[in-house]
């Protein structure tokens, strides 16, 4: 009887110290996850809109605007203020980071900028090539009575742009220009160009 007493006795013991080895690994991967987890939390607290952005390059999403329709696109670039959509009928939108107020259709990933020249590309490089290239656009702005403004943009200054306004299939003439218009860049919603 002593045999057996004693062989359940070390039975009991081998299953209590299993039991408190399990409870101990449960405890250390329980301050694993906690630690873990309070790292990725300190890295997503890093991550800005247009890192996410840049994460959703080539994927088709949708963005929600002030002052504008929602727009739905493949996301094609991302600058240092702005993104850049390829919607259907060939059309290009230019929108700047602050006129946006949602993102639907983003996966999970982010991406920080690339290199010295690619985190300084923004809205105002963009908008002086568009102008170079006198493409007619239409400019989406806030603002009471925010109606579509349709032209060609002729200067871009530091935090403004001019448009001559003319019908978008007409070319920018003196004869075709009835208004010159002087938008400030904070006031631009998005810009379209076909």
């Amino acid at each position: 009887m002593d045999g057996t007493r004693s062989m359940f006795a070390g039975m009991r013991l081998e299953a209590l110290f299993e039991d408190l080895e399990s409870q101990f690994a449960a405890l250390r991967d329980g301050d694993l996850y906690g630690e873990v987890a309070e790292r990725i939390r300190a890295e997503v607290g890093k991550l800005t809109l247009l890192d996410r952005l840049r994460g959703a390059v080539g994927t088709v999403i949708r963005v929600e605007l002030t002052h504008v329709e929602p727009v739905q696109g493949e996301l094609t670039r991302v600058g240092k203020d702005c993104l850049l959509l390829e919607a259907e009928r060939f059309e290009e939108w230019l929108i700047p980071a602050a006129a946006v107020t949602a993102v639907h259709g983003l996966g999970p990933w982010a991406e920080p900028a690339e290199g010295a020249v690619a985190a300084k590309l923004g809205l105002a490089h963009l908008l002086r090539g568009i102008a170079r290239d006198r493409s007619p656009v239409t400019l989406f702005c806030a603002g009471p009575g925010g109606h579509p403004v349709t032209g060609t943009i002729d200067r871009v200054g530091a935090d403004f742009i001019e448009v001559a306004e003319h019908a978008l299939d007409a070319p920018r003439r003196r004869s075709e220009v009835h208004n010159v218009r002087l938008v400030p860049t904070q006031a631009l919603s998005a810009l379209r160009r076909r």
